[in-house]
């Protein structure tokens, strides 16, 4: 296949929003060729708290087996292997495991500058990806993901799980049916106190002796040691990641393509800033988003300073209708009419993680792409990257999702990537 796929590929492969919907698409993979009670083995790149209830979840499955965990703090990498079998070893260096010939696939639940380079190298090892949200910290390190997966026909399954919760794909299939009549408007948020000292001030330090720094690290800047700026809370600053934009706002607006039917908006703008929460954060804690897309505005709200919620939830998506309203979190459904143009629905909560866990597995074994295949996280990731880049150049910026560029804006172009510290390179760059 080829290496890159532009955005009109892309839809005639999924065959537009009855496609998305599917559970399988039937595109065979090559290699790795499973029997259904073959048991798969695999590694753990990232020992936080998703990486081991990621373990925890493909564990619950008979045909798993984990052969290596990873993580430069040696102490979390050991407690992992302890905790996963006598036969577990751990690594403090990811690649020392991708040259393991026994290892079949590998989970990638590291910081978000560190989602790429383990992808993209396990897959020229032959091996298949199941890798956290957001899929990665720029996006140009996204495509860079998509293009090796193509070009090494691997299995790259996204850790957006709510696509695989039958009341997340039903609450898609009533938007879809057009029982809500035209929707003009989705709405998104996320909103907490994080006051009064959100996630504090800790001074810079020398790193932990446990904690290899220059490689946890990686490509990022050189930058003096805080606490902050590893384990949970890398995700606020810049350097890592893209704060609760492309945290909480790619499972959100991934749920918005998926009912939608979308892959892209057309312009971006944005409005926020660092203005309530005294803490070393360096992203906002206060952020508004106004998304167009074709036929539809979408917003995405965050409020780290104030926690009233909205219309009763602390998160969620809704879909407004002509017809009616569609809200959706994890918990449910609800269908809210508009005077009595239809009659109100709803439905209750459905397991998330373990079906999409399943999902990945047997994609492993029948060599088809996943629910959330790495094209279709690196869309739903790519909102949230655009957001960023609106609130950090201070103007509407108007994306070209055929060629993944920023229409007549240099300055905007520069943030569609970041730069590597040597000697770590983005295959392709």
């Amino acid at each position: 296949m080829p290496d890159r796929i532009t955005r009109r590929q892309f839809l005639q492969k999924a065959g537009g929003a009855a496609a998305a919907a599917a559970v399988v698409q039937p595109i065979f993979l090559s290699q790795n060729v499973f029997g259904a009670n073959d048991r798969i083995v695999m590694g753990l790149i990232g020992c936080g708290g998703q990486g081991v209830a990621n373990m925890s979840f493909f564990l619950g499955n008979p045909d798993v087996e984990f052969a290596a965990v990873c993580d430069v703090d040696k102490e979390r990498a050991a407690q992992t292997a302890d905790g996963a079998g006598e036969k577990v070893t751990a690594y403090s260096d990811f690649r020392e495991l991708l040259e393991r010939k026994d290892i079949d696939a590998v989970i990638v639940a590291t910081p978000d500058h560190w989602h790429a380079l383990p992808t993209i190298l396990a897959c020229e090892a032959g091996k298949d990806v199941y890798v956290e949200k957001p899929l990665a910290a720029s996006i140009a390190e996204g495509r860079a993901m998509v293009n090796a997966a193509r070009r090494y026909e691997r299995v790259v399954q996204g850790g957006t799980q709510q696509r695989s919760g039958a009341h997340f794909q039903r609450a898609a299939e009533i938007v879809r049916s057009g029982l809500l009549g035209k929707v003009s408007l989705c709405r998104t948020w996320y909103v907490g106190n994080e006051l009064p000292d959100g996630i504090g001030n800790p001074p810079d330090c020398n790193p932990p002796p446990e904690i290899d720094y220059d490689m946890w690290l990686g490509p990022a800047p050189k930058r003096p040691y805080n606490p902050n700026r590893c384990h949970y809370t890398f995700r606020f600053f810049w350097d890592y990641a893209g704060g609760k934009m492309t945290d909480w706002g790619t499972h959100l607006i991934d749920i918005i393509h998926f009912g939608m039917g979308a892959d892209a908006p057309l312009a971006v703008s944005a409005s926020g800033g660092k203005y309530v929460v005294p803490d070393n954060r360096e992203t906002p804690d206060t952020m508004e988003v106004i998304y167009d897309y074709p036929g539809f505005t979408l917003t995405y709200s965050y409020r780290g300073g104030n926690g009233r919620f909205v219309d009763n939830h602390e998160y969620g998506m809704q879909f407004h209708g002509a017809n009616g309203t569609l809200f959706v979190d994890r918990a449910g459904f609800d269908v809210m009419p508009e005077k009595d143009q239809m009659a109100p629905m709803s439905g209750g909560i459905s397991a998330l993680n373990q079906p999409h866990v399943r999902n990945f597995l047997d994609c492993v074994k029948s060599r088809t792409r996943a629910i959330c295949d790495v094209e279709i996280l690196h869309r739903s990731t790519i909102p949230g990257h655009l957001g960023n880049i609106a609130l950090l150049t201070e103007r509407k910026i108007h994306w070209d999702s055929e060629n993944e560029r920023i229409v007549n804006d240099e300055e905007a172009n520069r943030l569609l990537s970041k730069p590597y510290r040597a000697p770590w390179r983005l295959p392709g760059a």
